[in-house]
């Protein structure tokens, strides 16, 4: 195992307690979540950026980096609507959006290729980082509450969220369409009344008898 495929696999391990964080009542605790989940956050461009560097991008971590973030989002973003920070239905198109292109990863895997992280994808991401910390900083903090900033950065990560869905939907339809044509096809063609060859083996046969 690779570092950057560590760095992943922390920010698994982070998640746990980012949920305990975010909904233990306590003094200052969420700004502890926040700090937690910006660190978490941060190993999100390191593990990609050390693959890179040191040339150790494998299929693992192609595999486990975009589960690892879904695995934060989704988790920061459900938490937040149990202390009734954001509205549930938003939270349910963006978790949705996760769950479907996690589908559509494991369908094209089993297909034999993998479908990569894009640039809205990553937009995506970074948008929602900014608006999970800053939802939980205007509890504190009311002049960030004054301008909306949590609710405008809301509703851009679901529009982020439903154009790189069809994005990806869309490269995974070329993808798959372009395998389908690649595969070599056989095709077993009988005739109406012909006879198998071992019909045939009796009457050959009688001919070498005779």
């Amino acid at each position: 195992m690779n570092f950057p495929i560590t760095l992943t696999l922390l920010r698994i391990f982070f998640v746990p307690l980012l949920v305990v964080l975010l909904l233990t009542k306590g003094q200052s605790l969420d700004l502890w979540a926040v700090a937690v989940f910006l660190l978490a956050a941060v190993t999100d461009f390191l593990d990609g950026y050390l693959a890179r560097r040191r040339s150790q991008i494998t299929t693992l971590g192609i595999l486990l980096d975009p589960i690892a973030d879904k695995l934060l989002t989704c988790s920061a973003f459900i938490s937040l609507v149990e202390l009734g920070l954001v509205p549930a239905w938003m939270v349910v198109i963006i978790v949705g959006r996760e769950f479907a292109v996690s589908g559509l990863r494991a369908v094209a895997s089993a297909q034999g290729f993998v479908l990569q992280a894009s640039e809205l994808g990553k937009t995506k991401m970074v948008l929602q980082v900014v608006a999970i910390t800053v939802i939980v900083l205007e509890r504190h903090y009311t002049v960030i509450g004054d301008f909306h900033a949590g609710t405008v950065l809301l509703w851009l990560v679901m529009a982020f969220a439903l154009v790189s869905a069809a994005q990806y939907f869309w490269s995974f339809w070329k993808k798959f369409d372009l395998s389908v044509k690649e595969r070599p096809t056989s095709a077993v063609i009988i005739r109406v009344g012909e006879e198998t060859p071992v019909e045939k083996e009796p009457q050959e046969r009688d001919v070498a008898a005779r």
